[in-house]
């Protein structure tokens, strides 16, 4: 098997296309806030996307609460700490610094404009 998306859920796609986008840097390669979806490719071609869907404020609870959560997804970096300055710049809200981990790595958790947790991480040895 291999991954091909994840998907994040958002209440506003404007903002979150404009964060994941601009802010980020993520290449968009379908969708728009018109459509309610967004693709992102992540590395290049035939690698996994991040998908961001819209959930309106009105949508079910069971679906609004997929919206300002923990989403396990992590970004492999080189280098956590520079990232973590230059997104610091840009207005990114972290929850911490970066921190090395017990297993060797540095990890830094940012919040999207909806409120879910992502996380930066370089791996050991990465520099």
């Amino acid at each position: 098997m291999k991954l091909g998306a994840v998907r994040i859920f958002v209440h506003s796609l404007v903002a979150a296309q404009a964060f994941y986008e601009e802010t980020l840097g993520l290449p968009r390669v379908a969708g728009g806030s018109a459509f309610g979806y967004c693709v992102f490719e992540m590395d290049g071609p035939g690698d996994a996307q991040l998908v961001i869907e819209a959930v309106s404020l009105d949508a079910p609870l069971e679906d609004r609460e997929l919206v300002g959560r923990f989403t396990g997804v992590s970004f492999t970096v080189p280098d956590v700490s520079a990232l973590h300055a230059a997104l610091t710049e840009r207005g990114v809200k972290f929850t911490d610094p970066p921190e090395r981990q017990p297993w060797g790595g540095v990890l830094a958790t940012f919040l999207d404009p909806s409120g879910n947790e992502l996380q930066i991480v370089e791996m050991p040895g990465a520099t």
